[in-house]
């Protein structure tokens, strides 16, 4: 459980189609959740005809409200899967849960127990989604993960494909298709295959050093347009711990999947796909008190497809680069509470050069029990 008073304002008046600074329009008050969901779980597990069993269904609820107004956000299901394996051959899992591909990237990001940047009007903050990396997302999948080879460990497996849409034209309208954009795909579910996705790790530890090597992976088979007809990203990240040290790397890139929601704005309206990199620096340092100081800096950078220029007009308000700095202190107050403070800059970019700039900050506790 966890929630966040949290003071944004914005500079300038840019429209950036997919920005995540929405500049003037954003300074406000709020109290929300942060980047995690609250969380309440039911899980079970037993051992039959010699495998594992386990089950988790989870319940999300979110909470937002601003400007003196009641209101809040509504109940995910973001969990429902079962897995069932054996620890000589792996595992598989059946149902909803994280997405494969950048999932590493979001659970190594430090405004995890935070806010990072916020999203006032969702069920949650975005942390540091589409500023450095691609949103895994929660998802329908079927995966199998193999044993753990002294540190070595790839799971791979089918999940639900996605449509890509086009974001509405307003300065925030990330979230929000416009009315009569169209869907780049055959169906309302997603595309004619599914998605495919996988990941490979390595974890390490020698003396006082630990660490964890990750790559993965994304591809979907998207119909209807003239480049690009498989949409994919891959990434690439390590962390590592020395002492009270922990620094994190991450790097991906992509065609067609879009800088923050997977798909979304992947394609220009003609069907031509748009390239997209980025990635995140981070380091942490524990200090005597057992407090987590850290700092984090990142970028996700969304090209023009075939065809468009950066001018005035709609394809000079898409989206160049949404960048993100945050700076946090996180306290363990008891081994279940910890109290969060957290400052970070958001700068959006369109292709035509507009900017807004966004500061938010924020203070709350999250609770695990």
């Amino acid at each position: 459980m966890n929630s966040y008073a949290i003071w944004q304002k914005g500079k300038g008046s840019a429209t950036v189609v997919g920005g995540l600074a929405g500049g003037e329009s954003t300074t406000e008050a709020a109290q929300s959740t942060g980047l995690l969901p609250n969380f309440l779980s039911v899980a079970g597990s037993s051992r039959q005809n010699d495998l594992d069993v386990t089950f988790l269904i989870s319940l999300n609820p979110g909470g937002y409200s601003s400007n003196g107004a009641s209101g809040g956000s509504g109940t995910e299901h973001r969990q429902a899967f079962m897995t069932f394996g054996d620890k000589s051959w792996g595992s598989i899992k059946v149902g909803k849960d994280l997405g494969i591909y950048a999932s590493d990237a979001i659970l190594n990001d430090m405004t995890l127990l935070g806010v990072g940047s916020p999203n006032l009007t969702g069920t949650t903050t975005l942390g540091r989604i589409g500023t450095g990396f691609q949103y895994a997302d929660w998802k329908q999948q079927i995966a199998y993960t193999t044993p753990n080879f002294n540190g070595f460990q790839a799971t791979g497996g089918i999940t639900q494909a996605w449509n890509t849409y086009d974001s509405s034209s307003t300065a925030t309208g990330a979230y929000t298709s416009a009315a009569g954009t169209r869907s780049l795909n055959s169906s309302g579910t997603g595309g004619a295959s599914p998605a495919y996705e996988g990941k490979a790790s390595y974890s390490f530890a020698a003396n006082d050093v630990t660490g964890k090597v990750w790559v993965s992976g994304f591809a979907q088979k998207v119909n209807g347009v003239r480049q690009g007809e498989t949409a994919y990203s891959a990434d690439i990240g390590a962390n590592l711990k020395v002492a009270g040290l922990d620094l994190t790397g991450y790097y991906y890139t992509g065609e067609g999947t879009g800088a923050t929601i997977m798909l979304r704005d992947g394609y220009s309206t003609t069907g031509y796909s748009r390239d997209v990199d980025g990635g995140y620096v981070q380091a942490k340092y524990t200090l005597p008190t057992k407090t987590v100081a850290g700092i984090s800096w990142g970028r996700s950078n969304l090209d023009r497809a075939t065809g468009e220029t950066a001018v005035a007009g709609s394809t000079g308000n898409l989206l160049k680069r949404n960048e993100m700095t945050t700076v946090g202190l996180y306290h363990p107050l008891t081994k279940s509470v910890n109290l969060v403070a957290e400052y970070s800059h958001v700068t959006s970019e369109n292709q035509a050069g507009g900017e807004n700039k966004n500061n938010a900050g924020s203070l709350g506790a999250i609770l695990f029990f």
